[in-house]
């Protein structure tokens, strides 16, 4: 209620970030616990849409309490123009009598597509004072430091969290569907072996593992940019971090982790980073070959070779999708592919991989506009965490480059854009960056003009 206030009645409309913040990661654990306690639908679903009508309500605050704001000079930076290119090519998709969807249902898809690149324009118009910087990186590491907490409770008890919020409730009602797997939830809280997969807070485990990344990448900027006597408190985030992404057994999630650490590595030149993820990676070798069980090691050895049942549907999945684009390379039509609301078992085409998701839909143009504007976002956040002298934007440029690179791969086997906290926080710190290195770009050319 505070940041919907300071949002409405100060003109904060900035304050979206904190909004989302503390109200994404615990999105249906809230929906499951008012619809178990109240049995309201109309209840339900006014905490279901309330991220939208906070986006709906920074969007006009940004637009009634901007002074002059059609007077304010605005240099658009290369990712700036791919996004536009990207909204008007599903603009004309939404539009056009395109694919088999009918029109409200590609609308609800084209909404929840927009909400990324909103993320991103409130990121790349956000001014913060340093209190708040400070504000937002304490609340990302509480919401870690309390995952891992809970998870420990989950895994001390054998009891998922969601058994206690009313997650197979909500979703029986709520969403039509019916409990599944050996734990009475869904098949995501489970391994392939009928281990346990926890989800904290967070809305399934999947969601847990990819927002670990943003987790250890702000406890580990925080630890390089600190005092030494603070490492404590970021070591300890960084732990946290990796402890929950190991209660929730997302091997993509683990992959993308050791890629996010080398091109920490290379990129930021921190070298011993390399050391430590060869030591794990020899770590969890040595575990799996001779401490772990036989059914955890086949496990093992059954998703390197595809031979496990997940891994396979990732392929198939992948196959469908990519003859459905050899078959139309124009795209068949939004909400046609994936998992998002509105996309049908009847509609559905492929949907275990982000790129492939947009080729199918938008065809290659919309892949490939894609693809640019995380390779673009991804540049831009590295030159502004290297040329700023704000240890405040340079945190949030690190923490975006990092966390894009590291859900590339959560990104080619998942519709990835689904995890809402990982996604929306991170688009917003992209664009956060482009306005970090447009500004220091600019400061750059003006002192080289007058040299």
């Amino acid at each position: 209620m505070v940041t919907i206030y300071q949002i409405v009645f100060k003109g904060k409309w900035e304050w979206v970030i904190f909004f989302m913040i503390l109200f994404l990661p615990a999105y249906t654990v809230i929906l499951s616990i008012t619809y178990q306690a109240t049995t309201s639908v109309l209840l339900t679903n006014v905490f279901k849409y309330m991220k939208e009508l906070v986006l709906l309500l920074a969007l006009l605050s940004f637009i009634l309490y901007r002074k002059n704001i059609f007077d304010d000079a605005y240099r658009l930076r290369i990712t700036d123009k791919l996004f536009l290119l990207f909204y008007l090519l599903c603009a004309i998709f939404l539009i056009l009598p395109i694919g088999t969807a009918d029109f409200t249902t590609k609308a609800i898809y084209f909404k929840n597509v927009l909400i990324m690149g909103l993320m991103y324009f409130f990121g790349r118009n956000t001014t913060l004072k340093d209190g708040e910087f400070r504000t937002m990186f304490m609340l990302i590491m509480v919401i870690f430091v309390s995952a891992f907490g809970l998870n420990i409770f989950e895994k001390i008890t054998h009891l998922h969290f969601q058994h206690i919020s009313g997650y197979a409730l909500y979703n029986r009602v709520i969403n039509d569907v019916e409990p599944s797997g050996n734990y009475g939830l869904t098949w995501t809280f489970e391994t392939q072996t009928a281990g346990m997969r926890l989800a904290s807070f967070f809305s399934d485990p999947l969601d847990l593992a990819s927002s670990c990344l943003i987790g250890f990448s702000v406890g580990l900027i925080g630890y390089l940019t600190s005092k030494r006597e603070q490492s404590w408190l970021f070591i300890s985030i960084m732990v946290c971090a990796l402890g929950s992404l190991f209660f929730a057994a997302s091997r993509a999630s683990f992959a993308s982790f050791f890629i996010m650490l080398c091109f920490i590595a290379m990129i930021f030149r921190l070298y011993g980073l390399i050391k430590f993820g060869l030591m794990l990676i020899l770590g969890f070798v040595i575990y799996v070959v001779y401490f772990s069980s036989d059914e955890f090691y086949y496990f093992v050895v059954d998703t390197l070779t595809f031979e496990n049942a997940s891994s396979m549907g990732h392929l198939l999945a992948w196959i469908e999708a990519f003859n459905q684009m050899v078959i139309a390379p124009l795209g068949s039509g939004l909400a046609t592919s994936g998992n998002a609301s509105g996309v049908t078992d009847e509609l559905r085409i492929g949907g275990e991989n982000q790129f492939l998701i947009f080729g199918v839909q938008l065809g290659v143009l919309g892949m490939l506009l894609y693809i640019a504007i995380l390779a673009t976002g991804i540049w831009t956040a590295i030159q502004a965490f290297r040329y700023s002298k704000d240890t405040h934007l340079a945190r949030i440029a690190f923490v975006a480059a990092t966390v894009k690179v590291g859900l590339l791969l959560p990104l080619f086997t998942a519709n990835a854009e689904l995890y809402a906290f990982v996604s929306w926080v991170s688009w917003w710190m992209i664009g956060l960056s482009v306005k970090t290195y447009n500004e220091t770009a600019y400061n750059r050319q003006l002192i080289l003009q007058h040299n």
